[in-house]
């Protein structure tokens, strides 16, 4: 069954059907694998009927065989190239550097905030009457 099949390996297949889990692709008139809706594109695929149509022509890589239980795992978003990933990183670091300046380094420990609230604690101008 899956012997021409090899892990890593690309291929045509043509989508058979189309579940809320994923897409069905025949590899040639016997074997057909499963596409898992994570595996269809990069980024994240709501309905898995945006991305694909029953009859479209796919190139899918093979992530896995199963011999036993007669299941090959397919990958559409493995045979395309990553978009790049916008980076946000300078609006963080400014914001991380506003922050610095309004606030003090580091943390109290618990020892040194109670010796000041006891210290708070004796003082009569804090005292409510």
């Amino acid at each position: 069954m899956t012997a021409k099949f090899e892990v890593g390996n690309v291929y045509t297949g043509k989508v058979t059907g189309l579940q809320a889990y994923g897409a069905f692709v025949a590899l040639d008139e016997e074997t057909q694998g499963l596409v898992h809706i994570s595996e269809v594109t990069h980024g994240f695929v709501k309905d898995i009927n945006e991305h694909l149509a029953i009859g479209d022509e796919v190139q899918v890589k093979v992530l896995s065989v199963d011999e036993e239980k007669g299941k090959i795992s397919l990958s559409i978003r493995a045979t395309q190239v990553a978009p790049e990933r916008r980076e946000n990183k300078p609006r963080k670091q400014k914001a991380a550097q506003a922050e610095e300046a309004t606030t003090p380094q580091g943390f109290n420990t618990l020892k040194d905030k109670l010796e000041e609230w006891i210290e708070q604690s004796n003082r009569k101008d804090l005292i409510k009457k």
